[in-house]
């Protein structure tokens, strides 16, 4: 009897993600089946006994170091009725971008998942969440669940993205380039309130709403503070966003965010960044 077919994500990463190789059972709550299998595997790590003890040594000249790549491979825990049913899965996520993007953010989701619980459980705030632009390379496919996980990577068939896919695009900084040159330089400084808006944001896109609703609201009074001359406008609807997001993160002290509170966290978010990226425009700041 042929093993049954799982459909997959896997995403590479030229970085050490963290966790120890190994499959992890995903699932809400205990008491629930899980919702995905996720297949941690390091490729090309230097060996343990290979790497140089606690002294150092004198140098003349640099070599680049060989690096490890991380394999993270989310895999659904429905099998697929038939082989026909998989195939025609796949098909419609490499023609359809946007069951396609869908997908990829769902697998993203469980792998940031599980680096917000190693960074928790290590107490390391420098454990990161990661993203498809930083992806080495991303594959959707099917095969059996063990050839899956397999360091070999043997699928019963696999698409991978076109780089463009992997390397979509951030928001615009709009010239990133010259203004890291002036805020590394003194010309200009960095906005306490651009950091705190920028980790809204990543805490938004990782569905981690409690999390953003707090952050949000620290971010609005600093945006408020550090910017007096944002045009009343602008400045009116982000004075009139501290109640909505003021109940939002008094919501989150105790649960959930409701889906009107949800949204109205996300406009507000979305204001903060227009608010900043106008200011970038206005002053070449």
């Amino acid at each position: 009897m042929a093993s049954p077919l799982f459909g997959f994500v896997q995403l590479e990463f030229g970085f050490l993600l963290g966790p120890a190789d190994g499959r992890y059972m995903v699932r809400e709550s205990p008491d629930q089946d899980p919702d995905t299998v996720l297949a941690l595997t390091t490729l090309g790590a230097v060996e343990r006994r290979l790497l140089r003890g606690r002294r150092g040594r004198v140098v003349d000249h640099a070599e680049p170091e060989p690096v490890p790549t991380s394999r993270a491979t989310v895999i659904r825990t429905e099998p697929f009725p038939t082989d026909g049913h998989a195939e025609s899965w796949l098909a419609a996520r490499r023609d359809d971008t946007e069951r396609r993007e869908r997908e990829v953010d769902g697998a993203l989701a469980v792998v940031n998942g599980a680096l917000r619980a190693w960074r928790v459980a290590r107490t390391d705030p420098y454990v990161r969440d990661v993203d498809l632009g930083t992806a080495l390379v991303a594959r959707i496919g099917f095969g059996s669940g063990d050839a899956v996980v397999a360091v070999a990577g043997r699928y019963q068939q696999a698409w991978e993205l076109p780089r463009e896919g992997v390397a979509r695009a951030r928001r615009s900084m709009d010239a990133p380039e010259e203004r890291f040159a002036a805020l590394l330089s003194g010309r200009q400084r960095v906005l306490a309130c651009e950091e705190l808006v920028l980790r809204a944001r990543a805490d938004l896109d990782a569905h981690r709403d409690r999390e953003a609703a707090l952050q949000a609201r620290v971010a609005l009074e600093a945006l408020l503070a550090e910017l007096p001359q944002i045009p009343g406008d602008r400045r009116g609807p982000l004075e009139a966003d501290r109640g909505p997001i003021g109940a939002a993160a008094n919501a989150a002290l105790t649960g959930e965010l409701s889906e009107d509170l949800a949204d109205a966290l996300i406009d507000a978010v979305e204001r903060m960044e227009d608010a900043l990226h106008a200011r970038r425009l206005d002053s070449g700041a």
